[in-house]
């Protein structure tokens, strides 16, 4: 899978365009992606991650940054043997791109906006 393009709310992946956060998971993306707490990531939106079983989850906190990992959040993975890499979505998207061209079993949550 690859990301072709990201903008403030809009993404393409593997040239299907979306408007809404998503999850990114080796065996496919789900669109509409939520979490509990709209601008917090915990525990239980992490759930189909968790079933997935990647090495690395990248997590885009959004074009500015505003969404927050939260510390049980870390916890949950770190448990789980899954590496996390949060930072702003671009550069989210862009470190997706470069862990998959290298063979890494890895997944992204990605906020699309602020």
């Amino acid at each position: 899978m690859r990301i072709t393009s990201y903008n403030f709310g809009r993404i393409i992946v593997d040239g299907d365009p979306y408007t809404n956060d998503l999850l990114i998971l080796p065996d496919g993306v789900r669109p509409n992606w939520w979490r509990e707490e709209g601008h917090e990531l915990r525990p239980s939106d992490l759930e189909e991650v968790l079933m997935a079983r990647p090495e690395v989850l990248v997590v885009g906190t959004g074009y500015y940054g505003r969404m927050q990992v939260t510390k049980e959040a870390e916890e949950y993975l770190r448990n789980a043997g899954i590496a996390l890499e949060a930072m702003e979505t671009q550069r989210a998207c862009e470190r997706f791109n470069k862990l998959a061209e290298e063979g890494r079993k890895v997944a992204a949550a990605l906020h699309l906006t602020c």
